[in-house]
């Protein structure tokens, strides 16, 4: 009886959210064989409302296609939690604290959490539950989403490509053979980074979509995203915007004892395009050539990627001594472009829970998620 129900619980997933890549996880899950809840939180119970009744999401694409039938839809935490040992969120990175806030009472050590993709949100969710006086869980998030991916309607997906190799960080990173055991049966290929900050900083979309954005400003609001955004917006200029950023990241990595990726090579490792550089490999992706712009300025690819990628980064460079005057550059252009002030927004490193902490015990703390 015990083996049985040790094999039901290791065929369960929870997944958590309700937009683009939650439900096309969700339903990719659910036609491959596991047994999915998905649980979105309160203040948006209205993205489950469409499924609630059928429970059934619809996928298109070139992955998995047909009805994919859910175990369950909830805004139950308790609920989500109980269901399985394995739960995966694919929300805005705006959304974890809240995110963090309604689990950090119901998880178990046991459990592992992996969000897709983090942007360091997996410290974010631990400072949150030590504070909560949580025994917290084992914590994971991915450099990139796992999909490429759009909702087509309330209870439909499609998927234009799969991320083959997901690179995942574990928090601490003495869980990680848990974790990967845990997450390589749902996203087959995942490889392990050394920790959850080499993951963090090799986040691929706050490296193109700040700069792809900012410098197609007017034609994204003229044509309102009517033009395809990597195919036509990241031009060879462009590009060298891009380059320019990714130098700075690599640096910032190196000041923290890690060797980062290249973002072309990292590109071409994610699987969205033949190796090369940058412009080769984004113009030779049947995937990111399929992609159209935001339809508007005021869109998660600033509105996210600036304060929770760039912004959370030079938080990270102040802390060392490293310089990044092209992502500084961003940061300002993005903030008087909406109007906003996204040095003020940003997840700085106390949200992080690593503000006090000396540099020297950062690696300690990573490891073994032990500040003392």
């Amino acid at each position: 009886m015990a083996s049985d129900m040790g094999k039901m619980m290791n065929n369960r997933v929870t997944v958590l959210g309700g937009g683009n890549t939650a439900f096309s996880i969700a339903a990719k899950l659910g036609l491959d064989g596991f047994e999915v809840l998905l649980w979105e939180h309160p203040a948006f119970a209205r993205t489950l409302e469409p499924v609630r009744e059928t429970l059934t999401i619809h996928l298109e694409g070139t992955a998995v296609t047909g009805a994919a039938h859910l175990a369950g839809v909830t805004t139950d935490a308790r609920e989500a939690a109980a269901w399985s040992d394995h739960l995966v969120a694919s929300v805005p990175s705006y959304a974890h604290r809240a995110f963090a806030e309604a689990f950090a009472p119901v998880l178990k050590t046991r459990q592992t959490l992996a969000l897709l993709p983090g942007n360091l949100g997996s410290l974010e969710f631990a400072e949150v539950m030590r504070k909560a006086g949580a025994p917290g869980c084992i914590l994971a998030e991915s450099d990139t989403a796992p999909y490429v991916c759009r909702k087509t309607a309330p209870d439909r997906a499609v998927i234009w490509g799969v991320v083959p190799t997901l690179g995942i960080g574990v928090f601490p990173a003495n869980q990680t053979s848990i974790a990967m055991e845990a997450m390589e049966p749902l996203f087959p290929g995942a490889s392990a980074y050394s920790t959850v900050l080499a993951a963090g900083l090799s986040a691929l979309n706050p490296i193109v979509h700040p700069p792809g954005v900012l410098l197609n400003a007017g034609r994204v609001e003229r044509s309102r995203g009517e033009f395809y955004f990597y195919e036509e917006g990241v031009t060879p200029g462009v590009v060298k915007v891009i380059e320019g950023l990714d130098r700075e990241r690599l640096a910032l990595g190196a000041a923290y004892g890690i060797a980062l990726t290249p973002v072309a090579e990292g590109f071409a490792k994610a699987g969205f395009g033949p190796r090369g550089d940058l412009w080769s490999v984004i113009n030779g992706s049947r995937m990111l050539t399929a992609l159209r712009a935001p339809g508007q300025l005021d869109t998660r690819w600033l509105t996210e990627d600036i304060p929770y990628g760039l912004a959370t980064w030079t938080a990270l460079a102040e802390k060392i001594g490293v310089e990044m005057p092209v992502a500084r550059s961003l940061i300002a252009l993005g903030s008087a472009l909406l109007g906003r002030d996204f040095e003020a927004e940003r997840r700085d490193l106390r949200a992080l829970g690593i503000d006090n902490l000396p540099v020297e015990s950062l690696a300690r703390y990573l490891e073994t998620g032990g500040k003392e």
